[in-house]
């Protein structure tokens, strides 16, 4: 494994490879043991969409490896005054030893990947978010003990969270339902994924249907970055894909809820069942850090 670009180009064994270094990771830092697997190493961070929690669980998370984290905006860098990026790649190359990026286009991840020499990680973008999705995996296994022959459950747009759920999910042995209106499903290329799984995978525009013995339910918001402009138009479509007390009722005895952060409470989740669940949510965030790590120990040691 030299880059993690999406969860599409890796296989349910070294997913769960990550998630059991993140565990371990984990318990060491819990218990004050250093893992300086990183020493000396240096990772840009390259961040054409902001973030609260990627940059700084990234960038603990490096120094906590024994390695330093260098944040660079796009006022930072000529890739965001026309540079190309395979010429940013090949340069940053030379001085970094590997780069998170965090950005709209999945092409730019890929495009870095080809052309530098460095492991590239991808901090998010349109299409997925693996490094998100790794923390969310690690969280179920944590509270359930297995994910294997579990039920997941996303509700709401098919954005690149669902994309990167249902492929994280089923690559390790999960059943995944997904419910969102008819003109936001997931991309394409995940869905002729899911379509080899049979039985595991379900696309409905019904979340109750969705939701009907779902160990754990995600959501996300209605309007993600860069789609602010149709926010009033997404609450109007999404009005209903909902998590509340009424869903969860459909859903498992003791179903987890989890989200990726941030939480608009009365859109996406109720207020009532954010609290309920916060501990689980919070646990999820703070894995980010676990799992963020477990890839940068993999990919750059």
């Amino acid at each position: 494994m030299k880059h993690l670009l999406k969860l599409l180009d890796l296989t349910g064994e070294e997913i769960l490879g990550l998630l059991n270094l993140a565990d371990q990771l984990k318990y060491e830092l819990k218990h004050g043991i250093a893992h300086p697997l990183l020493q000396g190493k240096t990772l840009g961070m390259i961040f054409r969409k902001s973030s609260t929690r990627t940059r700084v669980s990234f960038e603990t998370g490096i120094y906590q490896l024994g390695g330093h984290g260098m944040f660079l905006s796009s006022n930072d860098l000529q890739i965001g005054r026309g540079e190309p990026v395979e010429d940013t790649a090949r340069v940053l190359s030379r001085y970094l030893d590997g780069i998170m990026i965090r950005t709209f286009d999945q092409a730019e991840v890929e495009t870095l990947a080809e052309y530098g020499s460095i492991p590239i990680i991808n901090g998010l973008t349109d299409f997925c978010h693996p490094c998100q999705v790794l923390a969310d995996l690690m969280t179920i296994r944590e509270h359930k003990g297995v994910l294997q022959g579990l039920k997941m459950c996303y509700i709401g747009d098919g954005n690149n969270m669902a994309n990167s759920l249902i492929v994280g999910g089923l690559k390790t042995g999960m059943k995944v339902s997904v419910a969102c209106p008819a003109a936001y499903t997931p991309n394409r290329e995940v869905l002729d994924f899911a379509a080899g799984c049979g039985a595991m995978f379900t696309l409905t525009e019904s979340c109750e249907e969705a939701a009907a013995g779902a160990d754990v339910i995600f959501t996300d918001v209605w309007a993600s970055m860069g789609q602010e402009g149709e926010a009033e138009q997404r609450r109007a479509v999404f009005k209903g894909y909902q998590i509340n007390r009424e869903l969860l009722a459909a859903a498992a005895p003791e179903c987890m809820v989890q989200h990726c952060l941030p939480a608009h409470r009365g859109e996406e989740i109720t207020a009532e069942v954010f609290e309920a669940h916060a501990a689980e949510i919070f646990d999820e965030a703070e894995n980010r850090l676990h799992a963020q790590k477990a890839v940068m120990a993999t990919v750059m040691k």
